[in-house]
């Protein structure tokens, strides 16, 4: 490795947009730059055109049909308008929703947001392995439940949650299913039909296509779903999201969701391994180096790894010119406090500031792996040898 070279492992934060995207999107900044609501001339067909080809690329990937798929400007807005919008929709119905203490905060802030106008929010907790109880998640459903929010894996553990049994328990109870599915679309298989999931969200930024363009999955047909618009004007997307489509970002979305679909399963076993390698690699050869969250149920990429009695900020000031890494989610890393997720998991705040989330993705090497796993050993052995609290911990009096 050049001394100099600068290593990405926080592709759950955002991945580079894959050339093959880039090049897919360059001629509808230009040449074909029409508006996909003008249907009186060819620039305006054009952009029609290409919508729906990625819509049907986006479909195709997670097993839903076309006019399922609503476009919206990421995970982000598609977490709010799920929520908001079948809290209103369904207003006359309940006014109850389950969700997780380790969702992400698009999701909580939304559901603190429904409490202040009369909402009531339930927040399941979640075990040391970060996964739900069923039986808490079915003994919570009542009467006014109109939606479950929860995620398909998480943003800082890679935790995959049992979506299946999960629908199965929303279908016995006659309850909407909501998944934001940010993290493991592109990257698993995640079809939303299979699994009882009747509304589902993702983005484009976190599978190699471009920040800006997202979209919700809306289901159509038993139940067919319907949602209060959060975004009146012109009647878009069904109805469900009105302003004029990000035609670039779109048809970077569908080339990145084609791509995903023909390699997602040879690079999960890749990146799985290098994923490994590196975990095998620190926790063997650093003392109590733990990983956090289930080992068997989380996506091949991630990583989030606790190491004692070391500040994960300070860890990261030794080698973070070489690597990018992360404490956490990205949308909160500039707090102080530790990390929500890993304290719902039951992690002493101590260890949950100790935390690291290595994030590999398909331009991740071997060789860099290897100076990863390096740097980070360097680091460790820097920073407990001046601290005395480690000091005391080895000997005994911690």
């Amino acid at each position: 490795m050049k001394k100099n070279q600068r290593i990405y492992l926080d592709y759950n934060a955002t991945t580079p947009c894959d050339p093959r995207v880039v090049e897919a999107m360059l001629p509808f900044f230009t040449t074909m730059s029409g508006n996909a609501a003008s249907r009186s001339h060819p620039y305006g067909w054009e952009a029609e055109e290409a919508v729906a080809h990625a819509r049907g690329q986006i479909a195709s990937l997670i097993g839903a049909e076309e006019k399922e798929i609503v476009f919206t400007s990421g995970a982000t807005e598609g977490d709010n308008l799920a929520l908001k919008g079948v809290y209103e929709m369904y207003r006359r119905k309940g006014n109850h929703i389950i969700t997780v203490e380790t969702e992400h905060k698009a999701v909580l802030d939304t559901c603190l947001h429904i409490e202040k106008i009369g909402g009531e929010v339930t927040y399941l907790k979640v075990d040391e392995a970060g996964l739900i109880d069923l039986g808490a998640l079915k003994a919570a459903i009542k009467e006014t439940t109109v939606l479950v929010a929860i995620m398909w894996a998480n943003n800082e553990t890679g935790v995959i949650q049992p979506m299946s049994e999960i629908g199965k328990i929303c279908e016995e109870e006659g309850v909407l299913l909501f998944s934001d599915a940010t993290q493991a679309v592109g990257k698993i298989p995640t079809n939303p039909k299979e699994h009882g999931i009747h509304l589902m969200a993702f983005t484009a930024h976190k599978m190699y296509g471009p920040k800006g363009v997202g979209a919700l999955f809306v289901n159509r047909k038993r139940p067919r779903v319907k949602l209060t618009a959060q975004i009146a004007g012109g009647g878009h997307e069904e109805g469900m999201r009105s302003g004029t489509l990000n035609v670039p970002g779109i048809v970077g979305f569908g080339k990145a969701a084609e791509i995903a679909k023909a390699e997602m399963e040879t690079e999960a076993i890749r990146v799985g391994q290098l994923r490994n390698k590196l975990e095998k690699a620190l926790v063997a050869e650093i003392e109590e180096c733990k990983i956090n969250g289930s080992i068997e149920n989380r996506l091949p990429q991630v990583s989030n790894l606790s190491f004692r009695h070391v500040d994960s900020e300070g860890l990261l000031m030794t080698f973070n010119q070489n690597i990018a890494v992360a404490t956490g989610s990205a949308c909160t890393s500039a707090s102080m406090d530790p990390s929500h997720v890993l304290t719902a998991m039951g992690l002493a705040e101590d260890l949950a500031k100790s935390s690291i989330r290595f994030s590999l993705g398909r331009f991740t090497t071997e060789e860099e792996i290897d100076f990863t796993i390096e740097k980070v050993k360097a680091g460790t052995v820097q920073l407990r040898d001046l601290s005395p609290v480690w000091e005391m911990f080895k000997e005994g009096l911690l």
